[in-house]
């Protein structure tokens, strides 16, 4: 099986990334490639659609990008793309059921470890592959949406519930190919029904809830702080069950919660290690020295974090050029237990 067998899971009092306070600064969103493809005419992107070439690359008839393929991806976003009440901050009204719903009062919790039980076994019913909790960290909350408006977030909601939602390892080995973007669409579709499902299980108890997918906040510090992994060296979210094979969501919330701790398992050290991700990458987008840094190698990477920084702007490019997102370094990493040596 994978590697993550080898180490053993340990829970610890601090997250296990290292910060530099001087430098780290709440990230504007707009800052991410997907802004900046909207707002950065400097960018070598700048209003490039992904899909902008996929016609093109449709005609060429190569294995794993047929028209059948392709639209199969568009079609899994459906639910992300165009449920926009999944990532409501208020209570969703207009239900199609005409059936009323029984109003009741406040759910009193008097055991917020038990409470949160019922809150993971709930995400996990709704379709969550894994779910961690933990105090929201205001550092991590966008500081200006796409829109230029400055985000903030009240005192009250207090908890971060985070989602994991795990993708089929055997589409993503597909990556670059179409089959692998249809899991990514069905992945983020997923994502949207959870998070609203959970929102509103909360607010039915008569609870604040706001979900968010990629908005809002960043996902990965919420989930290393929640438990749920540790950053790897490809710049994402490595997790004991899933390895980086995951995406993330998460619902903050003013219903007291138990917060879980967050663990270490070796992945920086075995990263320092490994560079199957970054060779993988057809656009070396990803880093090879050995030990992470403080360094920004492009505008999309926050400073003040000690990582190896992904270059976003390579990574982005190649999805206009392959008519869609790639995930082959998440398919080469070996921390995925599901996968055979």
């Amino acid at each position: 099986m994978g590697i993550t067998n080898r180490y053993k899971i340990t829970e610890v009092d601090d997250p296990p990334y290292r910060i530099d306070e001087r430098l780290l600064q709440r990230f504007d969103q707009r800052q991410t490639v997907f802004g900046r493809m909207l707002f950065d005419r400097e960018a070598s992107f700048y209003e490039k659609g992904m899909y902008d070439k996929a016609a093109e690359i449709i005609k060429k008839g190569e294995p794993g990008y047929s028209h059948l393929d392709f639209v199969r991806a568009l079609g899994a976003w459906t639910v992300y793309d165009y449920f926009h009440g999944a990532f409501s901050p208020h209570k969703l009204e207009k239900a199609n059921n005409m059936m009323p719903k029984p109003a009741f009062k406040k759910f009193p919790v008097t055991d917020p470890e038990a409470m949160s039980g019922e809150v993971k076994k709930t995400a996990l019913l709704y379709g969550a592959s894994g779910v961690g909790i933990c105090r929201v960290d205001k550092r991590w909350i966008y500081s200006f949406n796409m829109d230029g408006i400055p985000l903030g977030i009240p005192d009250d909601f207090k908890y971060a519930v985070v989602l994991v939602i795990a993708m089929d390892y055997r589409a993503i080995e597909t990556s670059p190919a179409y089959p692998a973007c249809i899991e990514s669409g069905l992945c983020y579709s997923r994502m949207a029904f959870c998070v609203a499902c959970l929102a509103e299980f909360i607010r039915y108890l008569g609870y604040k809830a706001l979900p968010m997918g990629n908005d809002t906040a960043l996902s990965i510090p919420l989930a290393i702080d929640a438990g749920l992994g540790e950053l790897g060296r490809l710049g994402l979210l490595i997790t004991p069950e899933y390895g980086p094979c995951v995406r993330l969501c998460k619902v903050f919330t003013d219903m007291p919660l138990s917060c879980d701790k967050p663990i270490r398992f070796g992945v920086t050290e075995f990263c320092k290690r490994c560079t199957r991700c970054a060779d993988a990458c057809e656009v070396e987008a990803i880093q090879k020295t050995e030990e992470p840094t403080y360094d920004t190698v492009c505008p999309s990477n926050n400073q003040g974090i000690l990582r190896w920084p992904v270059d976003h702007d390579k990574c982005y490019q190649f999805w206009i050029e392959n008519g869609g997102d790639c995930s082959r370094c998440i398919a080469a990493c070996p921390f995925d237990p599901r996968k055979k040596k």
